[in-house]
């Protein structure tokens, strides 16, 4: 034991031998970069989208129509700031009927929703 501790003050023994004496060690901390919640629906398919409903994952109901009035015509876009971090849920309904759906998608990590003629992607 004691010659661990020898061992251990060997370098500080040394800087003290040389005139030196160790400077204190400063530590910064560094804030976590906050997440980006705003994303870009893009109506890639060949339908309009005539509805889109986004929410938490943890909340148990779609909430409002997020283009109200509007719509979404093949090749537009809509840009959305979700209102906080995390996996959302997604879904969309065309002109002419049928929906698509895309579950615990991470805002932070996809800045883009696409809609298809197939369904809905995260990227």
């Amino acid at each position: 034991m004691f010659r661990r501790r020898l061992l251990a003050a060997l370098p500080l023994l040394a800087l003290a031998a040389a005139g030196c004496t160790p400077q204190p060690t400063t530590v910064v901390a560094v804030p976590v970069q906050g997440c980006n919640t705003a994303f870009r629906v893009v109506n890639a398919s060949s339908r309009t989208v005539m509805q889109l409903f986004f929410s938490h994952s943890t909340l148990a109901n779609w909430g409002a129509d997020q283009l109200g009035a509007n719509v979404l015509p093949p090749g537009r876009y809509a840009n959305y700031v979700a209102a906080n971090p995390g996996a959302y849920d997604f879904r969309i309904t065309w002109a002419g009927g049928g929906s698509a759906e895309i579950r615990q998608v991470n805002v932070c990590r996809a800045s883009e929703i696409r809609v298809t003629n197939s369904g809905i992607v995260a990227m």
